[in-house]
């Protein structure tokens, strides 16, 4: 701890100092003068059709990140962690155990949703991800855009736009805007192999050592097209990364008497499972009840009065007299007896055996993208970029243990961790022309893209099958597709101090597909190994407990799942930049959009900056905005067998105009509508080399969409009960425009660049602080106006998962420092306390409260890195990612899931990894 402040404060004195010395140095005669500062700023295309200006000149708020630079010294290779890293505002994080979504980090900006922000690059819009996020992660409910499909090594820089664009860029641009810039380097091929992973105490389950080992080679080459300024560049990307384990030690009870018996046949060879397929329904009853009075012999822990007990047991059931009282205790109850740490010692095991894999995911990925232009005469070009990727990963499941009755020993007498295998293909695809016909320039151009999940479950069973079940599944998959039409007009005027004028359309094209699985994977089998029909027969274990159907833990998407929709919508828009003076700048925008499937939307934007002094800016920005609901959570419906507060149940998600949304008077989704205020400034003082900008911000949602939780069949009426029989299911869930929300904000920025006795120092400062809350009242009708349904509708989780599960404040501080061929990196990033959504006993008075959650504690992350170039073409750097090895704060017991879930898998802070150590070689020729 005291070296984590030490580095903290010297960072804050060494910041201050060198600001203080840009202060004086105004004082020092030119003559005399030793510090070389560079006065150009960066300049951004983002947020205005007017072209390039630089960012403190810009009506709204604007970050530039030089992705190309930097990509040789940050400890962080992806687009997602970079910019959790380095950008305030933004929040992503690896998830764990949460099916797909462990392979996609849900990205938020401003404390807003994942589908709330869009995504472009080079300026047109990026398709959205196939999945939708339903599992208890923030972002819960939503369809985000996959950042990690594009490789980070590709981009020249990332600009964010942290202001409400709708009126500009149309649908999700709530939050703001992403626009990634491919690189258009020339002449060169340049390179970097990284190698790191994981050193920290709480590796291999908190053993030690080294885990989550990623391997990643970048490879970037460009040439020119002729001689009028055409070029191609092209980017691979190859990543090896291993998974990280962070559970504790199994805790919970894991074998029973009747598994120690079980495992003494298995050595004799007796299968006990083959003799009987419902343990209710068998003619040999007598035959295993034999058996077990033989097998129970070999266990040696037995005391003598629970072996006597169950010699003298020749029935299953207890026996009762007409009360009901126990005269005899039968099999079953003798035998769900726990003995754990007995067997485990049998059996050479420990508790460790039956952990989770909890921590990051394995994952290998593969990317290709290309970026091109190419001039067809001195005034227009034609150009296209895109690229293609493919990942695979595997997660882990929960631990399906021998005692229980989703485990079929038959097969598994230690039990199994399932996984779930996802392959993720995503292909995108833009070409256009563009060039200046009369002065006005004009751009069309199409852009195709693609996002596909295909689910492989591995190392499971589907239980009811039994001695018949595969171990590997195919459970069907997802598949997302959109195509834009874009045609883009603009002129600049030669009035007052410039007018720009620009305007255009859009057509845009949406499908979404679900593709159903093979058969074994979403089935429910009966004992004679047909499709259970409802009435026939269905398999049991030892106990007598129904071997529930579908592969364990990821259901199969089932026929009545498989869906191919789509829509289109068609959109204009008008963008008028006046410069009345030198010193006011006035920005107006209007758009107007129309959907096939939920209608229209008018929205407009305007901002202003206002030049007070040289260097001295005031901006504001007002804008409405929208959201259509994604074509996902429209269509998307899926059923599956969830294991929840210690019972299986049949869960299902339903589409809003389904039957069922009809009986519980769901109502029909439609867009999020938005208003966006924002205020600051924008202060630079050039012979310091130091840039300030300040901007407070105020967003209200209406009709947000959000997942509900699981609407129990006790806690229906009569006849939407009637409709879960039918439908085979025990819970049902929705999406729904439950409630409004408003999110207020500050964003600071400081920066400093300087330059002195061959020395180049730059320090970047910036903080984001944002509270997100539910106003208003809840928009359930009809039914679900009853207190029992409406805190299911909206729950006290959703609650937590909206307003508290991400950080409220968050800050970096960073410097490089560059003399000759060394740079050396220093980054302290503060992320705020968020809150955990379990409701749980948090104080220890034997009282829940229904919003009694526990605060997961504020930390400090350090970043440090040195890189050398030993030559003109070969480079080196070594660095460490969170220094000091610093964990979230540890879950209460209630929250870990019998000790695997040491660190809160709800929230969205830095993640559980610890300490990441690596080394980059750089290369260029």
């Amino acid at each position: 701890m005291i070296n984590k402040k030490t580095i903290l404060s010297a960072s804050v004195l060494f910041f201050l100092g060198v600001f203080t010395y840009g202060q004086e140095k105004d004082s020092i005669k030119a003559h005399k003068d030793t510090i070389k500062t560079n006065n150009v700023e960066e300049v951004v295309v983002l947020g205005s059709r007017a072209g390039a200006r630089s960012k403190t000149d810009s009506p709204v708020p604007v970050d530039v990140f030089n992705v190309k630079e930097s990509s040789i010294i940050l400890p962080q290779t992806n687009i997602g962690q970079i910019l959790n890293a380095v950008a305030p505002s933004f929040t992503s994080t690896i998830q764990t155990n949460s099916d797909g979504t462990d392979h996609l980090d849900p990205a938020q900006l401003r404390g807003l949703g994942p589908d709330q922000v869009l995504v472009l690059v080079n300026g047109k819009r990026r398709h959205t991800s196939a999945l939708v996020n339903v599992n208890g992660t923030p972002g819960r409910g939503t369809v985000g855009t996959d950042l990690n499909a594009i490789p980070s090594f590709a981009l020249n820089r990332i600009e964010v736009l942290r202001d409400g664009a709708a009126a500009q860029y149309g649908s999700d641009a709530i939050a703001g805007v992403i626009n990634l810039d491919l690189k258009r380097d020339t002449g060169k091929l340049a390179g970097q192999i990284s190698y790191g992973g994981n050193l920290t105490p709480a590796a291999n389950d908190h053993t030690g050592d080294f885990d989550g080992q990623n391997i990643q080679l970048d490879l970037n080459y460009g040439n020119k097209i002729g001689t009028k300024g055409g070029f191609f560049n092209i980017t691979w990307s190859s990543q090896f990364r291993n998974p990280t384990y962070r559970a504790g030690t199994e805790s919970g009870k894991i074998y029973n008497a009747y598994n120690a018996i079980e495992q003494r046949a298995l050595n004799d060879g007796v299968n006990l499972s083959s003799l009987f397929t419902n343990i209710n329904n068998t003619p040999n009853s007598q035959q295993i009840i034999d058996y077990v009075h033989q097998y129970a012999q070999g266990v040696n822990y037995f005391s003598a009065t629970q072996l006597s007990d169950i010699q003298n047991a020749n029935t299953f059931k207890d026996i009762t007299d007409a009360s009901g009282n126990v005269l005899q205790k039968g099999l079953w109850s003798l035998l769900s007896a726990d003995v754990t740490d007995q067997e485990l010692a049998y059996r050479g095991q420990g508790r460790k055996d039956f952990n989770m894999q909890v921590g990051q995911s394995k994952l290998n990925n593969h990317q290709l993208f290309v970026n091109a232009e190419i001039p067809v005469s001195d005034n227009w070009k034609v150009y296209t970029f895109g690229g293609y990727s493919l990942r695979h990963g595997t997660s882990g499941g929960f631990y399906r243990r021998p005692r229980e009755s989703r485990t079929f020993t038959g097969l598994y007498p230690n039990g199994y961790l399932p996984q779930i295998g996802t392959d993720i293909q995503d292909i995108s695809l833009a070409a256009g022309i563009k060039g200046n016909w009369e002065g006005w320039n004009i751009d069309f151009s199409n852009t195709y893209g693609q996002n596909s999940f295909t689910y492989n479950i591995q190392n499971t069973g589907n239980t009811s099958m039994r001695f018949a079940s595969p171990r590997e599944f195919n459970a069907g998959g997802l598949r997302f597709s959109q195509n834009t039409i874009n045609l883009d007009f603009s002129k600049k005027y030669d009035v007052w101090e410039g007018i720009n004028v620009a305007f255009g359309a859009e057509h845009r094209y949406e499908n979404f597909e679900i593709t159903q699985g093979e058969e074994a994977s979403y089935a429910t089998y009966d004992v004679s190994g047909n499709v259970w029909n409802g009435n026939s027969v269905r398999p049991t274990d030892f106990f007598g407990a129904l071997l529930p159907g579908g592969s364990q833990v990821f259901n199969g998407f089932k026929p009545g799942n498989a869906v191919d929709k789509n829509r289109q919508s068609v959109a204009a828009y008008a963008d008028i930049e006046f410069n009345f003076t030198n010193w006011l700048l006035v920005d107006a925008a209007a758009r107007y959009e129309n959907y096939s499937d939920f209608g229209s939307t008018f929205n407009y934007k305007l901002a202003s900056r206002i030049k007070v002094a040289p260097d001295f800016n005031v901006r504001f920005a007002g804008s409405t905005g929208f959201r259509a609901p994604s074509i996902h959570q429209i269509y998307y419906n899926v059923t599956s067998t969830l294991f929840t507060n210690n019972q299986l149940l049949e869960v299902g998600t339903f589409s809003n105009d389904s039957q069922l949304a009809g009986l519980l008077d769901m109502p029909k989704l439609k867009q999020e509508t938005s208003k966006s205020a924002s205020v600051g400034f924008t202060y630079r003082i050039p012979s310091a080399g130091l840039s300030f900008t300040a901007d407070g911000y105020f967003t209200r949602i209406d009709n947000r969409i959000i997942l509900t939780d699981q609407f129990l069949r006790a806690s229906v009426p009569q006849k939407a009960q009637e409709a879960y029989d039918q439908l085979g299911i025990n819970a049902a869930q929705f999406f729904t425009n439950a409630i409004d929300t408003e999110t207020k904000g500050v964003d600071v920025v400081i920066s400093h660049h300087a330059r002195f006795s061959g020395f180049k120092l730059d320090n970047n400062f910036a903080i984001n602080l944002n509270k997100t809350k539910q106003v208003g009242d809840i928009h359930s009708a009809g039914l679900l106006q009853s207190p029992q349904l409406e805190k299911v509708y909206f729950s006290e989780k959703s609650r937590v998962y909206l307003e508290e599960a991400v950080p409220r404040v968050k800050a970096s501080l960073s410097h490089t420092l560059s003399w000759k061929n060394a740079s050396l990196y220093l980054r302290n990033t503060y992320f705020g306390k968020v809150t955990g959504a379990d409701i749980i006993d948090v104080n220890g008075d034997g009282i829940i409260d229904f919003n009694e959650h526990q605060q997961i504690g504020d930390k400090i992350i350090t970043d440090l890195s040195a890189a050398y170039q030993f030559t003109k073409n070969v480079g080196l750097t070594l660095g460490v990612n969170n220094l000091f090895d610093i964990y979230p704060t540890k879950n209460l017991t209630a929250s870990t899931n019998n000790a695997q879930f040491i660190y809160s898998r709800s929230t969205s802070q830095f993640g559980q990894n610890g300490r990441y150590v690596f080394a980059r070689l750089n290369f260029n020729f």
